[in-house]
């Protein structure tokens, strides 16, 4: 029973972060659109992601640990879900008026990822602290424009990321995600994903990426890959699955405009296809690639395989 209070504490305390980013991550489309909000649904937000936030510790603390994949756009919907529900049946939002332009639903779509990824994200360090585990290294520079490389990548093919990790690991890496995807099942699928996608990508009738079935899994499995290599290579994955979701979702964007630009210019958009598809690998190779000093070492430390 204690250990429940414990977690819901922490749960309450990572939904309080979530919540002031989610409420930054939302001033720019209110200050666009002329809509403050105010005291009231402040209040109301705040509430809800405290709340929100306490439940998801709790549900930690009963063992219930998914990974940030899953829980950082589940919370961001629950946390959706528990602020709209109300407002809709009180008809104070009508969500038949409010589904907007694919650019609209992208820009509601940010604010509720960063809120369950900055929830998730923060239980985590924090539940690692209460726990007495071991500190992680933070990530260094360079391992945080590998994280944005990779959501980059994940954000203009989103198997991209995912790919390029299972290129790079082994089944003996460190952490869960590196360790899978670095076995042959994990690359085959991973691989069979990116290729297929590559192909997906050109048909006509594709939905667009800004949408929230296409930018959801960006997001997702930027933030994914991103943590993954950097706990394969020894850091604390927190920030750089941050930094790979907010770059998944930017890099979504200008590939929309990118792919424009080359509809504009050559009459079809399947040169800027390409180019993307170009980028997307070479971003891919550099975010997932062990650093060099990290191979050197493995490479004095392991003996020689047979």
């Amino acid at each position: 029973m204690r250990s429940l209070v414990s977690g819901l504490l922490r749960g309450a305390a990572a939904g309080a972060a979530g919540t002031t980013a989610h409420t930054a991550a939302g001033s720019l489309d209110r200050t666009h659109r002329t809509r403050p909000l105010s005291a009231a649904g402040l209040l109301g937000d705040t509430a809800t992601g405290v709340g929100v936030g306490a439940l998801a510790g709790v549900l930690r603390a009963a063992g219930v640990r998914p990974p940030p994949a899953v829980s950082g756009p589940v919370l961001g919907l629950a946390a959706t879900a528990v602020r709209g529900g109300p407002q809709a049946l009180l008809r104070i939002v009508d969500p038949r008026r409010s589904a907007g332009s694919a650019a609209d639903w992208a820009a509601r779509a940010v604010p509720p990822l960063v809120y369950g990824f900055t929830t998730h994200t923060t239980l985590a360090s924090v539940s690692r602290v209460a726990e007495g585990r071991e500190a992680v290294p933070q990530a260094s520079p360079g391992a945080l424009l590998r994280a944005a490389a990779l959501g980059a990548a994940s954000g203009s093919r989103s198997a991209a990321g995912l790919a390029a990790v299972a290129l790079t690991s082994r089944p003996d890496d460190t952490g869960p995600v590196a360790s899978r995807l670095g076995g042959r099942t994990g690359g085959a699928l991973s691989g069979l994903a990116a290729a297929g996608e590559l192909v997906a990508d050109k048909l006509p009738g594709v939905p667009s990426r800004l949408a929230p079935l296409g930018l959801i899994p960006r997001a997702a499995f930027g933030a994914t890959s991103a943590a993954a290599v950097a706990r394969r290579d020894g850091h604390d994955p927190t920030l750089p699955g941050l930094v790979g979701a907010a770059a998944a979702i930017g890099t979504a964007v200008l590939g929309v405009h990118l792919r424009a630009a080359a509809q504009r210019r050559f009459g079809s958009d399947r040169p800027g296809a390409v180019a993307e598809d170009l980028i997307a690998a070479a971003l891919g190779w550099l975010g997932a690639r062990r650093p060099v000093a990290a191979a050197g070492l493995e490479t004095t430390e392991r003996p020689l395989r047979r």
